[in-house]
């Protein structure tokens, strides 16, 4: 068990091979530092694919006949019996997508990371709403030449295929052989290619399966992250093996512990000798700063060949620059530079960024960085990159942790899975806290075809892979094990807790784990067996009811933090209101005063709705400041994300998001900021004021402001001055009868003008503006430009309730990849370059091509309109 009191840790990255020069490397977040060395080489292989997707199965393979083979894989990372590998005929050797005979020329020319599913069409047959409507299931193959050098094979240099996540159950050929393969989609897994690799050309292929109902939200389909080829010595660093820890951090100086496991693949004993450097890091320039700030010494060792070997080593780091989140915090890295060499030869050189920093879980102030208490300001968040789909992007990815950071978060729940590493990455120089999780499903089903199927056999294999694989980023502060476990208030839920539980603390004894319990109450096995209690809605109290578990669980377990690992769920469509406006702080969608329009499936954006379980935003703060010892909450969800579409089942996404699936802010977002960031000047007039058909009519306005008291104008007359009061977190005139002309609200705080909004009815739609959140892109096929398209009047404001179509275009070295609008009812397929603005907005994604610099033009026209441009510079 943690000490509680005071869990002192060091966090790092984990570790980043060097990376290829091909522009695919682009893909994850390339250090500058990270050069190929003659002892060790990372190589990208998202390059050069061919695909083909099968809806029915071509090859008479299934993971009941793959099993035997893929088990293998998962012996590193068991502590019982090894599997070993079957003899005899392999599975899929008479495959003709396996042999190197195969003419696959006909097949899609592809580049990881790739989804299948993500280019539709919507309504796929047998896929539900909660899926996404996309065409996520089948079977499908992956092929490319592999070339290996002569010299490669005769140095007797060990080949190795690391997978960063593959949706689902992959397994791999080589030359026809085949090789293993790892059923969960959202592992990280390696394969050992030596055995059958060859000089000259090697085919690889892939094959992976999903079936229907395999999910509750959409999970992409594919490769759809990274994909690497790693050679190294047979002495190496093994497979995430590296774990650094600091016993002790203060002003002056920072004790840092480091594990490194030498693997010796080789036939022979071999002496090792080990040497650690620790460098300052620089982020923005992406390489270790200056000279060694510490040096841990050297350590020689003998590893048995077909072993592995644990060296421990120490040093102190002066003056530590800590790692910590923002605002109040800098996001510092070091990263340590081990070297292994063998008589004069350096083998091997393995980076570890990472970053000094302390974390204690205090039962009454939460979560202390760095002995700050920080108040948990967090989202969840699916793993689709909304019209991008699952395959993971660097830029996508980043831009969403800024947005949420504007917002005014500093934390992240990965629900309800491992994420993409490069997701770790953008949270580690951010800054942003991470609560990193792994299951939604133990031994009982929530879906026909979800991981309980696999839970036996490969849960302790997946646990301890994702542990080892991200142990060291700082940004993870957190292990989650579950969320909504159908067991969680069994005994055999407890049983099963205090398994994973037992694995994260042999694996990492640093950070604490939780689980997400949305009915599991204070007595329950699991509840005691979790270090800290994580609640799903349970804290605010569900629906309507303001009965908050937070003080049963604090009374049962004073000693263990608490936070909401879900909150609110709050449903809205972004600029659509619907009226009548309900007086509660609260609101069912779909009761009294139901808030949605089941013809329109759009629901109100008053940003007072939610499904039965769920509560307002509103509710849900008063809740947390009642409860004070509740160390935060993480908010259901950030960003709209495909699938679960309630309560619309119909429609092809969320309602949940801060933001929507397009990147635009709802009205949402500035009762957070302005809640989150109560020193930053926030005044937000909702609704639009454009409503040719509510004239005489009563339409209320309300006022998100950061400030304390404000005074609305309607028409340039006061409506009154009003001031929050305790545990009011908007300011409401509920009685404003609609004229057209404008409204305008002065926030104060402490008596002084504070910030300012106003809306006025606009005209007809008129021209369209086109803007681009970044001008300047790299020229590597992966960089992104995100580009909105505004439907204005004449005079340059947003039309509100505009449903142009847009078409859309491109010259130059560039291609438009998607295009959206943030409306969760829109069955427009993503590739598609004419869509309907949504509430006056749209979006389109551009990328440059790879190798291929110059000036992009993103144009966009709509009949009876002016049309607009923007130019982008790929570099």
């Amino acid at each position: 068990m943690l000490n509680k009191a005071c869990a002192l840790l060091l966090l790092a990255l984990t570790f980043i091979a060097p990376v290829t020069t091909s522009p695919a490397a682009s893909v994850r977040e390339p250090r500058a530092n990270d050069t190929n060395t003659p002892a060790r080489e990372r190589l990208s292989l998202n390059s050069a694919w061919r695909f083909s997707r099968f809806t029915s199965n071509p090859d008479s393979l299934s993971y009941d006949t793959l099993k035997a083979w893929m088990l293998p894989a998962a012996n590193e990372f068991t502590s019982g019996s090894k599997y070993k590998r079957p003899t005899g005929t392999q599975p899929g050797s008479n495959v003709n997508y396996v042999q190197s005979s195969f003419d696959d020329t006909a097949w899609e020319a592809v580049t990881l990371p790739h989804d299948w599913a993500i280019k539709g069409p919507f309504g796929a047959p047998g896929v539900s709403g909660g899926m996404g409507r996309l065409p996520s299931n089948g079977v499908g193959w992956y092929r490319r030449k592999l070339s290996i050098s002569a010299d490669d094979i005769s140095s007797g240099r060990n080949i190795f295929l690391d997978v960063e996540g593959a949706m689902s159950y992959a397994a791999v050929w080589l030359n026809g052989n085949l090789v293993g393969g790892w059923p969960f989609g959202y592992a990280s897994w390696r394969l050992d290619l030596t055995p059958y690799a060859k000089s000259g050309d090697n085919i690889l292929a892939i094959r992976v399966d999903n079936a229907l109902d395999n999910s509750r939200w959409y999970p992409g389909a594919g490769i759809y992250r990274d994909v690497w080829l790693v050679k190294t010595n047979p002495m190496h660093v093994g497979q995430f093996g590296t774990y650094v820890t600091t016993p002790t951090i203060s002003s002056s100086s920072a004790t840092v512990n480091l594990v490194v496991e030498v693997e010796n693949k080789g036939n022979t004993s071999q002496q090792a000798q080990v040497e650690t450097k620790i460098y300052a890091y620089d982020v923005a320039s992406k390489r270790a700063a200056g000279n060694a700030v510490a040096t841990i010494p050297s350590v020689k060792t003998t590893v048995r060949g077909g072993t592995k070997q644990s060296v421990n080593g120490s040093a102190s780091v002066s003056n530590p620059q800590l790692w910590g989140p923002p605002p109040t915090q800098k996001p510092n890295q070091y990263v340590a530079v081990t070297t292994i060499s063998v008589g004069d030869s350096v083998v091997d050189t393995y980076e570890t960024p990472f970053g000094i920093r302390s974390v204690k879980y205090d039962p009454t102030k939460g979560l202390v960085i760095n002995g700050e208490s920080l108040p948990i300001r967090g989202t969840c968040n699916h793993h689709d990159l909304g019209s991008l789909g699952a395959a993971f992007n660097v830029r996508a990815a980043e831009r969403q942790q800024q947005m949420l950071q504007e917002l005014g978060g500093n934390a992240l729940r990965t629900s309800h899975n491992p994420p993409a590493p490069g997701l770790l990455d953008i949270a580690d120089r951010l800054g942003m806290m991470v609560l990193d999780e792994i299951f939604d499903a133990w031994t009982q089903s929530k879906t026909k075809n979800d991981f309980h199927l696999i839970f036996p056999d490969w849960h302790e294999a997946d646990m301890r892979s994702f542990l080892r694989r991200d142990r060291n980023h700082p940004s993870v502060v957190a292990w989650s094990i579950g969320n909504e476990i159908p067991e969680q208030s069994s005994s055999g839920g407890g049983d099963t807790g205090k398994e994973l539980i037992g694995i994260a603390h042999q694996e990492d004894p640093t950070r604490q784990t939780t689980v997400a319990m949305n009915g599991a109450g204070p007595n329950t096995a699991l509840a005691a067996a979790i270090d800290i209690i994580g609640l799903n809605y349970q804290g605010e109290g569900q629906g309507t009811s303001f009965s908050s578990s937070y003080p049963s669980f604090k009374s049962k377990f004073p000693n263990k933090m608490l936070w909401s690992t879900e909150s609110a769920s709050t449903v809205s469509s972004r600029g659509t209101y619907i009226f009548p406006v309900t007086k509660e702080k609260t609101a069912v969608v779909g009761g009294a005063n139901a808030g949605g329009n089941p013809s329109s499936r759009y629901v109100s954006a008053y940003e007072l709705y939610s499904p039965s379980w769920a509560s307002s935003p509103d509710k849900v703060f008063e809740q947390q400041e009642r409860n004070s010892f509740a160390a935060g909450e993480f908010v259901w969800t950030g960003w709209d994300y495909i699938g679960e579409p309630t309560p619309y089942d119909a429609s092809r996404s969320s309602y949940f998001g801060i933001i929507d699936l397009a990147g635009f802010k709802k009205d949402r977002f500035y009762l957070y900021q302005a809640h989150w960031r109560p020193d930053f000047p926030v005044a937000h007039l909702l609704p639009h004021w454009t409503w040719p058909d509510r004239v005489g009519q009563v339409t209320p306005v309300h006022v998100f402001t950061s400030g304390d008291e404000a005074e609305l104008f309607v028409n340039g007359k006061s409506a009154g001055r009003k001031k929050k009061g305790q545990y009011q977190y908007r300011l409401r005139w509920d009685d404003v009868t609609y004229q057209a002309g404008n409204i305008s609200v002065v926030a104060y705080k402490d008596g002084k003008e504070w910030a300012r909004d106003s809306k006025r009815t606009v005209g007809s739609a008129a021209k369209l503006n086109v803007t681009a959140d970044r001008t300047t892109i790299r020229s590597d096929g992966h960089d992104l430009s995100f580009i909105t398209v505004a439907v204005t009047d004449a005079q340059g404001d947003i039309v509100p309730q505009a449903a142009n179509s847009i078409a859309f275009s491109i010259s130059g070295p560039g291609q438009i990849v998607s295009t959206d609008n943030g409306d969760p009812t829109d069955t427009t397929a993503f590739p598609s370059l004419t869509r309907k603005a949504f509430s006056g907005l749209a979006l389109a994604i551009v990328k440059a091509k790879s190798g291929s610099p110059g000036a992009i033009t993103v144009s966009a026209a709509s009949n009876g309109l002016t049309g607009g441009s923007v130019n982008v510079q790929a570099n």
